[in-house]
Parts: structure tokens; C-alpha cells; sequence
């Protein structure tokens, strides 16, 4: 289920203006679109005890059908109350959300201007950062590199990252080994592989050899699940084709220029290569493999275990941002924030075509995927094997890897569990699943095997 679905549903699964923001017509409009963020942060302010009520759910009832059993023999409202008696929910929500006194209150955190980061970015505009006490600065940042080294460097408190950077961080691969957690998942799905208008004709990747492809970073599930999809096919990605790492914002322009016959790349680069008719939308990342992570919230161990009580309330802001977005009827709002210059300097058109889910492809038809982009927080431990599975498999790290434990190291499964232990909550009790990427099953407890059933891999 969903960290924000009701967990006692049993059907559920586990532009210049002129106004003081130049976003409305006038101060009237103004006014009345933050009583309506307002309001929707207040009643995200329930939706968030669904929070807590998931874990408790989750905690004794770790498989769904189990939970689903009880919740259809006793009804919701008597489980809420069963629960209630012996877990005192409301008392530890309002634990949860005290926290102590802030460490720091001004915080600088960067961002790429991509739509995976809409939690990070949203939370400034729309009053969450503000609501627990932080002054939170999100500064768009250039690419990854640049992201990782002002992290490091502390001249960012916390960042937007790819959700293999941290680990990556942490093994030392590709920059010198540094204790880093990824406490919180930005985003699920929302990527695709886009190719150019000149290649409509060659949709079967078997005809891809010699293609010149974009990736974001060399350390990112774009690499790897573009890798995998190339690999699926029969196509070597490290001898067949090409692949470069392009910041995501000059993906576009490198396709147009002809330097690139594709990319496979985060939003809006997808959709926005549709919108000038540089591209078309070859495949969405959810049919390669749905609920799939991307982005996340990311901080060094020393943020987190010199500023606790900040960092906790960061985390909160971002948990509740995320339970936010996660609501369909909320994304066009949500579009209007994160469209402005300062932002991801997009047509809001283009943003609301990719959060809610209705878009041109490129190849003249209209679709309706209302998952392309879903928000989720939950660190699965899991993911974190498989990328290394996969980090392995294409050279980036060597020998024998502790997979288990780093996952458990770098994927604070903790923090919402730490802040939950905090609170006196029991945090779920299971951090791993499987799942399936084209079909093939993982399951995290055998990283090694699932590593040697690829025949196409970088030789040893």
C-alpha cells in the first residue's frame, strides 16, 4: 500500500501578473489561491496522521491480505478503534509532530529544475517548509556533479538527488567515500526514453546501433534502467551505442542540435521535447518498471546527527509536500507553483500534461497514464540492492558488496523510522519487496544470483 493511502480501506493498497508573486491577475486572485493552499495544507494536516496510522497498519499487518482479511471480518471503523485503544494514534501523531527546538532555521537546499523534485521545490512556495519552522532556500543547481560537490562541501545543507547518488557517495564510487543517507524517495516513475522526430520510423530497439544517447548522470536510474531496456533487446550499451551524461536541462537542445538521437531523462525534458517537436515519447519508465524510484531527499550522516531536530523537521516538511503532490486532484495547482523562472522556468502546460497524466506523445495521439509520475516517500531497502545489483553489473563497483548492509546504511528506512522511534511508533517492520523490471522478478534476499542471470554485463 501506499504510504498515504487510507490504511483502513481494505480495497487499498499497502506568466507576468499583477499580483505580489506575478503569478495572478491581481492581489484578489492572489489572496484566494494561498487560502486554498492553506487549506490544503491544512487538511493535508489529516492526511498526514494517515501517515502514522499506515505504519502502525504496516507494522501488524505485514502482508496485505492478512490486513485486508481483518479490515473486511470488523469494518473500519471498528479497526480504527480497536487500534486506537491499545496505540494511542491522535497522541502519537501530535508527538510526532512536536519535535524539539531547531538547531538552525535557515537552510539552503539544491535542486535540479526537474519535475522529481516537485516535494523539495513545491514545499517552498506552498507554505510547508514555513509551517514547521524552517526558512528554507531552494537554489537551482546546474547537474549532479555540481549537486553532490556543494553538498559535500556544506555549502548545501541538504539537496534533491538521484537516488543512487547516496550510495554511490557512500562506496566511494566516482568521489571519495562519505557516510551519506537518503532518508525519503522523491519520486516514482516520471522518466521515459524519447528519441527524435527523425527516428519515428525505428521503434524496435534492435535497430538502435550507433544511436547516441543522454543520460543525466552516470550514477542514476536513467543509466541503468536505459542500460537494462538496451541490454533486454539485445543491444550492448557499453559497445552498440553510445551513452553521455547531459545535464537534464540542455537535453533538449542537444537533440535538436542532432547531437543526440535520444535521451532517456527525467521530466519536463520528455514532454518539452514534444512541446517544441524535437522528440517523441518512445516508452515511459512505468512500463519498464512500474513504481520504480528516481529522485530523493538526500543529507550527509554529520547533517543528521548534528542538527536532529532540524533535520526532522525538513524530513516533515518533505513528507508532507510528498503526501500532498501525491493526490491527483492537487497537481495542476501544484504546476502554477513550480512553473515560475525561479523554478523549472516551464510552460505550465507542459507541467500540468506531465503530473496529471494526460499528454501528446509526439506520434499524434493523446495519452492517459495517470501513474506517469507518482510521489511516494518510503526508502524500500530493496531498491537500493537492486541498483547496486546493477552499479556492479556495468563496471561502477567491484568484489564482493555488502549489499544488505549498505542498503540499510544509505536508505534511512529509518527516518520516517527514526522520527517514528522517536515517537514512540513502531516503524514498519518490513524495508524490503520484489518486484519486477520487464518482467524478471528480484528479489532483494539474492542480489548475487539475479547479477549472474544477465548475459549482457561489462566483462569482469
Amino acid at each position: 500500500m501506499s504510504t498515504f493511502d487510507n490504511p483502513f480501506d481494505p480495497n487499498r493498497r499497502l506568466h507576468a501578473g499583477g499580483c505580489s508573486c506575478g503569478q495572478h491577475v491581481s492581489e484578489a486572485e492572489h489572496q484566494a489561491a494561498q487560502l486554498q493552499i492553506q487549506s490544503a495544507i491544512e487538511s493535508e494536516q489529516k492526511r498526514y496522521e494517515g501517515v502514522i496510522a499506515s505504519a502502525v497498519m504496516r507494522a501488524m499487518f505485514p502482508q496485505d491480505v492478512a490486513r485486508r482479511a481483518f479490515l473486511k471480518s470488523v469494518g473500519a471503523a471498528t479497526a480504527v478503534a480497536a487500534v486506537s485503544q491499545f496505540f494511542p494514534l491522535k497522541t502519537a501523531t501530535e508527538a510526532f509532530a512536536a519535535g524539539g527546538p531547531l538547531e538552525k532555521k535557515d537552510l539552503k537546499v539544491g535542486f535540479i529544475p526537474i519535475t522529481c523534485a516537485t516535494p523539495i521545490i513545491m514545499a517552498a512556495p506552498m507554505g510547508f517548509y514555513a509551517k514547521n519552522g524552517l526558512n528554507v532556500e531552494v537554489i537551482k543547481t546546474a547537474g549532479w556533479a555540481v549537486i553532490r560537490d556543494k553538498t559535500i562541501n556544506k555549502e548545501y545543507d541538504a539537496a534533491h538527488m538521484l537516488s543512487p547518488m547516496p550510495l554511490a557517495i557512500t562506496m566511494g564510487a566516482g568521489s571519495n567515500p562519505i557516510p551519506y543517507t537518503m532518508p525519503a524517495v522523491e519520486n516514482i516513475n516520471g522518466q521515459a526514453i524519447t528519441l527524435s522526430v527523425k527516428h519515428k520510423d525505428k521503434r524496435d530497439p534492435k535497430s538502435w546501433k550507433g544511436f547516441k544517447f543522454a543520460v543525466p548522470f552516470d550514477y542514476s536510474m536513467h543509466n541503468y534502467l536505459l542500460r537494462y531496456y538496451l541490454a533486454e533487446h539485445g543491444i550492448d550499451p557499453d559497445t552498440d551505442v553510445q551513452i553521455r551524461a547531459v545535464p537534464p536541462p540542455e537535453m533538449v537542445a542537444n537533440l535538436r542540435a542532432d547531437n543526440i538521437d535520444g535521451f532517456l531523462g527525467p521530466d519536463p525534458m520528455n514532454q518539452r521535447a514534444v512541446f517544441d517537436g524535437a522528440g517523441f515519447i518512445h516508452i515511459l519508465t512505468k512500463d519498464i518498471w512500474e513504481g520504480h524510484p528516481c529522485c530523493a531527499f538526500a543529507a550527509s550522516k554529520e547533517f543528521i546527527t548534528a542538527m536532529p531536530n532540524t533535520y526532522g523537521a525538513l524530513l516533515k516538511s518533505i513528507i508532507e509536500a510528498t503526501a500532498f503532490a501525491h493526490k491527483a486532484e492537487n497537481r495542476k495547482q501544484i504546476a502554477e507553483a513550480i512553473a515560475p523562472a525561479n523554478y523549472l522556468n516551464q510552460p505550465q502546460i507542459v507541467l500540468e500534461q506531465i503530473l496529471t497524466g494526460t499528454f501528446a506523445d509526439g506520434l499524434g495521439n493523446i495519452v492517459k497514464q495517470p501513474n506517469r509520475v507518482d510521489f511516494d516517500p518510503f526508502p524500500w531497502q530493496s531498491f537500493a540492492v537492486w541498483i547496486m545489483t546493477q552499479m556492479k553489473r556495468w563496471g561502477q563497483i567491484k568484489g564482493d558488496i555488502d549489499y544488505a548492509g549498505i542498503a540499510s546504511q544509505v536508505y534511512l528506512a529509518t527516518d520516517a523510522a527514526k522520527l517514528m522511534k522517536e515517537a514512540g511508533l513502531t516503524p514498519p517492520t518490513t524495508t524490503t519487496k520484489s518486484f519486477s523490471v520487464m518482467g524478471k522478478t528480484f528479489d532483494p534476499a539474492k542480489p548475487e544470483e539475479y547479477l549472474a542471470s544477465f548475459k549482457i554485463r561489462k566483462a569482469s
